[in-house]
């Protein structure tokens, strides 16, 4: 039986290098446009899907761990880092396996609304008791603020899992050919 991916380690070394570097670039413009804290995250979490698809999971979850190591170090928005560290560098990984896996798709939502509040709350938690990060716009909403703005943010994901989806179909049914060619994969 042949293998799935047959490109040679230097191969998938340098893409993994190159979506590395993607991602760190695309980290460090937070501290250039602060407004862009989720969004930036999430763009290099998506250049993740290349990897996987490409490649394997495998090494995706080392991009991964190389991408958020880098942008806990170095990164100044530490908000940003933590985003991408417990949420936007591993879900498109993370969704790839649940999806592979799974074919009940009302247990398959469950699952990734899961994936993504213990994610975001733990990011959170760890954003205000260990980097000490002030929070003083939340105290303006009152005691529901936070509640409500875990309900937007459950609504967003929705938004960027179907995204995410849909970006996998247009890379598989337009990019992938012409990548592999491009790269002599």
């Amino acid at each position: 039986m042949k293998e799935k991916n047959t490109f040679r380690n230097s191969s998938k070394t340098a893409l993994g290098g190159i979506v590395a570097a993607l991602s760190v670039a695309m980290m460090f413009l937070t501290a250039v446009i602060p407004t862009l804290t989720y969004a930036l995250p999430a763009a290099a979490g998506v250049l993740l899907i290349i990897v996987v698809i490409e490649i394997d999971k495998k090494w995706a979850f080392g991009v991964y761990a190389a991408v958020s190591l880098l942008s806990l170090l170095v990164l100044p928005d530490k908000e940003a880092a933590m985003m991408y560290v417990f949420f936007f560098g591993h879900y498109p990984i993370v969704k790839a396996i649940l999806e592979g896996k799974l074919q009940n798709r009302a247990v398959l939502w469950i699952l990734k609304c899961l994936i993504f509040n213990v994610s975001v709350v733990a990011a959170y938690l760890i954003i205000l008791y260990v980097f000490q990060l002030p929070m003083d716009e939340m105290e303006e909403f009152g005691k529901w603020g936070v509640w409500a703005l875990l309900g937007m943010g459950n609504v967003v994901f929705v938004i960027y899992d179907v995204a995410l989806s849909r970006l996998v179909t247009l890379y598989m049914l337009k990019w992938h050919k012409a990548f592999r060619k491009i790269l002599k994969f």
